[in-house]
């Protein structure tokens, strides 16, 4: 399963963790952007609030990844779901635009509910993901 985006610098990599998270050994979970942006350190402390460590994940071009055969991609943004490659295999293709939390503004504390915000969104939609897909 690959999850993409426009940098794989946060909502990406939120889903990743979460899609791992609710579906165990049943799936292997990538994620990718179409540029790569870095790991947004935001989305770092954001999930360890939820008990989940992604400061390990790396940001990766959707290019790497053009071998494999998925089974499932889903974009998380309007922006890769329309500038997402043609991928080999018959994937079943996913989308949902999350708010990026990365271009939030305001004082520090509004800034870190937007990401909350939309944590929660990606938690949810990852945990019906799985129960109704896997």
């Amino acid at each position: 399963m690959l999850v993409l985006c426009t940098g794989n610098s946060c909502r990406s990599q939120i889903a990743e963790a979460y899609l791992r998270h609710f579906a165990g050994d049943k799936a292997e979970v990538y994620s990718a952007g179409v540029e790569t942006h870095g790991l947004n350190p935001k989305a770092i402390e954001t999930m360890r609030e939820d008990g989940i460590d992604i400061s390990h994940h790396s940001s990766n071009n959707v290019a790497e990844y053009r071998d494999i055969g998925f089974d499932f991609v889903i974009t998380v943004c309007d922006n890769a779901k329309e500038r997402c490659p043609v991928l080999p295999g018959a994937a079943k293709q996913f989308h949902y635009n999350f708010p990026d939390p990365a271009k939030a503004t305001g004082t520090a504390d509004a800034i870190k509910e937007q990401f909350r915000h939309t944590r929660a969104l990606i938690k949810e939609y990852c945990r019906e993901f799985v129960k109704n897909n896997l």
